[in-house]
């Protein structure tokens, strides 16, 4: 029976004889168009210079070829993998009439060979052999990805430039503090609002102040470091702004409800809804995998192992999930959830905790995203105040 937001093969019946099948192997300089032209032998490949408007009046030259030849294309389907390129493509073509598909690029088979073949020309059969299989309904021969929508992409954008600013933020405070480190100075801190002007005061152990280039260096570091805390606020501010001036507005509602849950602050509930609760996701183990917090066993005959985290989803929600289950434990002790994993982690032996915490990050992840699409609390989860939050 077809399960709901199946992307691992295609629900819609086939038609081989009036249905144009492309494939884009796409790079920065040049696009590579392979196809299956209904009523023409053989399959071309036609490389192409990185334009829409030229692979559009290509598609159309082809359909114009399956005329000729005596087919009527009444569907024109084009892939390409998932990439750098995003998913503008995809959306510029599906708002011209073509049916356009972007592939997980992990979801493909490729020859285990220690240096197999590899050019453009082989990837684009391999992709066209893919996109055929799914096509016709069948499992395992590759997996797509949900296209958003250009505004479902904006929201995203705050969340993941918060997250590069304070991954700068932090190179920027450990390199001051090697700098430092390298003259024998330690105990400063670098995120003080007066840090550049202590840093004139900085004595060495041998009571010289500091060399006068590396002090320009510090205050330039110091400069660099300001301004990103400037940003941060800004953004955080603005998301504060936006959620109180439009309480009702999109995914704005699910964001609130999270964040009054005792522990989550509005930058986690922004990332978690944008990320992964937001997503048309079919079951739990779709949302734990996609949230990568599910295992990847090994076995073969009598050998049995687990190989750890398989991290095959998103990134931003793996480690954010890591990071809440543990403050987790410390604002919600009464939760059903913190007994569970109190109650498994009485040997108090530090292999245990990791792991379990793993455990508590995936149930945790599913109970959120339950009380955000069914309203269901966790059991024993205190939630702040409406007007609280």
């Amino acid at each position: 029976m077809p399960q709901p937001n199946d992307l691992s093969r295609s629900l819609s019946a086939l038609d081989q004889d009036s249905t144009l099948i492309a494939v884009v192997e796409m790079s920065q300089s040049s696009w590579l168009v392979g196809a299956i032209i209904p009523g023409v032998e053989r399959r071309p490949a036609k490389k192409l210079e990185a334009s829409e408007l030229s692979l559009l009046a290509l598609l159309h030259r082809w359909r114009d070829e399956a005329a000729k030849a005596g087919r009527t294309i009444s569907r024109i389907t084009v892939a390409f993998e998932a990439g750098r390129d995003g998913f503008w493509l995809a959306r510029w073509l599906r708002a011209r009439g073509i049916e356009a598909h972007v592939i997980h690029a992990t979801s493909i088979a490729v020859s285990r060979e220690h240096r197999r073949a590899k050019t453009d020309r082989l990837d684009a059969a391999l992709l066209l052999r893919a996109f055929l299989g799914w096509l016709r309904g069948e499992r395992g021969y590759c997996t797509m990805v949900a296209v958003p929508s250009r505004e479902e992409e904006d929201a995203k954008r705050p969340s993941r430039e918060r997250q590069a600013l304070v991954s700068e933020r932090t190179r920027i405070g450990n390199r001051i503090k090697s700098t430092l480190a390298r003259l024998g100075i330690r105990g400063f801190k670098p995120g003080l609002r007066k840090a550049a002007e202590r840093l004139v005061q900085v004595r060495t152990p041998e009571g010289t102040p500091l060399p006068p280039n590396t002090l320009a260096e510090l205050h330039r570091d110091l400069a660099r470091l300001h301004l990103i805390n400037d940003q941060i606020g800004e953004i955080e501010a603005a998301r504060v702004e936006r959620l109180r001036q439009q309480p009702n507005e999109a995914r704005h509602p699910m964001i609130l409800l999270l964040a009054r849950v005792v522990g989550i602050g509005v930058e986690t509930a922004d990332m978690l809804v944008q990320e992964v609760l937001s997503r048309n996701l079919r079951d739990r183990r779709a949302v734990a995998r996609y949230g990568g917090l599910t295992g990847s066993p090994e076995e073969s005959g009598a050998r049995r192992r687990e190989k750890g985290l398989a991290r095959a989803g998103n990134a931003r929600v793996r480690r954010g999930m890591l990071q809440l289950a543990w403050r987790f434990l410390m604002f919600q002790q009464d939760s059903a959830l913190a007994q569970w994993y109190r109650a498994r982690t009485a040997d108090a032996r530090g292999a245990t905790r990791k792991t379990m915490i793993v455990a508590l990050a995936r149930k945790l992840l599913i109970a959120l995203w339950h009380l955000v699409t069914t309203g269901e609390v966790p059991h024993g989860v205190v939630l702040r105040p409406a007007a609280a939050v």
